[in-house]
């Protein structure tokens, strides 16, 4: 199968100039980036041991500070360097699985890949998910190849790539299901058995050599590991299922209706994940508006069936998540996107031949889509480095102070402090925490902040404010 590496080119030259825009546009780092940031330098100054005790999952910190060690890039910088390396890599491979799934894509594919608002929001946020992503997709396209003309080595890199990705969520082991059930139809033979031997002979090999382990008497834990686990573990599912169910029966269902409280607690959430992977999707559903384009899903189906099982698989790891914890947000959602960019891009390619005079139009939009997700003209977070301004010539180190949001004392060198206190539970607590300052991202004209300031004879010495109007204050005595 021959590929053109024009539009391949153009995916990976367009994402790094995307991401090098929103990184522009960035006034300071998310919270995670903010603790991920803080461990590389812990990691740095004390050595790894010290970040495995503050964090049990510090693979990606530990790549930052191992690039700050032998390039001398500081953390922020080196941060940024590998998100848009992922970033872009994740675009290249995508249009390569479109390429070999429709090879009349072109550079439709790679337009998709870069205006797709699920995957390219996140271009200016130093996320663990970068990472993830790539080495996921990467694996997935090395198992269509692996598909093809099987071999040792090459199903040897699919569970590499896998183990990657792991290395920053342990969402990515969700592949090695999901390409599992696309040999299914294959275990009626001897020879079927032997190819899905080979497709998770490392795997296998690595449990082995667990096993041995711990009959030596090694001791194996991670906690990250451990708590994904529990997470799958059918029992405690259920139980939170039933409580999630229960409060949903007392709080809107009728008596006659409790009994069905699971099932429709079940589709409720599903249609609330569905409705987000539409939302994430943008303007590439609308295509699907129309039944002749629904052929795209037939086709994905018979030719990227290994994409296809691990979109219904994350699906159920996301149906597992909201039902433990009660939310999700877009960044968990976005890899059911990336997984059907072939499809959005066979789809929209179906509907402009058979709309032809909205073809330029369609190609407008997409282009335009492409920098809103990347440009923002909204108020930057000004306020927070004038806060921690503050913070650093107005307070000693060994001073004790209450950060609302902790990203203000990484600002200000403190390192970034975690408090298992919310603003709201802190003036609830009583007796009340002994700090010297409190830094709180509450309105000045907050009610319990007003009533919490009276009670506690505290008052506010300093405020910052962004153009938005948004707020930081400083309390004190």
């Amino acid at each position: 199968m021959t590929i053109h590496v024009g539009p391949v080119v153009v995916a990976l030259l367009g994402s790094v100039l995307l991401s090098l825009l929103a990184f522009s546009q960035a006034t300071i780092v998310g919270r995670d980036a903010a603790l991920y940031l803080d461990l590389a330098r812990q990691a740095v100054e004390h050595g790894p041991a010290a970040v495995f005790r503050v964090y049990d999952w510090p693979w990606f910190s530990l790549l930052l500070a191992a690039t700050w060690s032998v390039f001398g890039l500081p953390p922020e910088a080196a941060a940024y360097l590998w998100c848009t390396v992922f970033m872009a890599g994740t675009s290249a491979v995508l249009v390569l699985v479109t390429l070999r799934f429709f090879p009349a894509s072109g550079y439709w594919a790679s337009l998709v890949v870069l205006s797709l608002p699920a995957f390219n929001q996140f271009r200016g946020d130093i996320i663990r998910e970068h990472g993830s992503w790539f080495f996921s997709i990467l694996a997935l396209h090395l198992a269509l190849r692996w598909f093809e003309h099987g071999g040792w080595w090459r199903a040897a890199a699919v569970q590499s790539a896998i183990a990657l990705g792991a290395l920053f969520r342990l969402e990515a082991f969700t592949l090695v299901p999901a390409l599992a059930a696309c040999m299914l139809g294959e275990l009626a033979t001897r020879r079927g058995w032997g190819r899905l031997l080979q497709l998770n002979a490392l795997p296998l090999a690595g449990a082995v050599v667990a096993g041995l382990a711990l009959l030596a008497g090694a001791e194996i834990s991670q906690p990250r590991v451990a708590n994904f686990l529990a997470l799958i573990d059918p029992q405690q599912l259920l139980r939170s299922l039933d409580a999630m169910a229960s409060q949903l029966a007392d709080a809107i269902l009728e008596y006659h209706a409790r009994e069905d409280a699971r099932q429709i607690l079940i589709f409720g959430l599903l249609l609330t994940l569905f409705v987000k992977f539409c939302t994430l999707n943008g303007p590439l559903c609308l295509p699907f508006l129309y039944r002749a384009n629904w052929v795209a899903v037939g086709e994905y189906w018979r030719k990227l069936r290994p994409l296809a099982w691990t979109w219904i698989l994350y699906l159920c790891v996301l149906l597992i998540f909201f039902i433990r914890f009660g939310y999700i947000n877009s960044r968990y959602t976005s890899f059911l996107n990336l997984l059907v960019v072939p499809l959005l891009t066979m789809a929209l390619i179906l509907f402009c031949r058979s709309h032809a005079r909205w073809s330029r139009f369609v190609v407008l939009v997409l282009l335009l889509l492409m920098v809103r997700n990347v440009v923002s003209l909204g108020a930057g977070k000004t306020h927070y480095l004038e806060a921690a301004t503050w913070v650093t010539e107005n307070t000693r180190s060994d001073d004790s102070v209450y950060y609302e949001d902790a990203r203000i004392a990484y600002y200000a060198g403190r390192g970034y402090p975690v408090s298992p206190l919310t603003g709201e539970q802190l003036m609830a607590a009583d007796p009340p925490p002994g700090f010297r300052y409190y830094l709180f991202t509450h309105k000045p004209d907050d009610d319990k902040l007003q009533r919490w300031l009276a009670t506690q004879q505290k008052q506010v010495i300093r405020r910052f404010a962004n153009r938005k109007g948004e707020t930081i204050l400083v309390i004190g005595e």
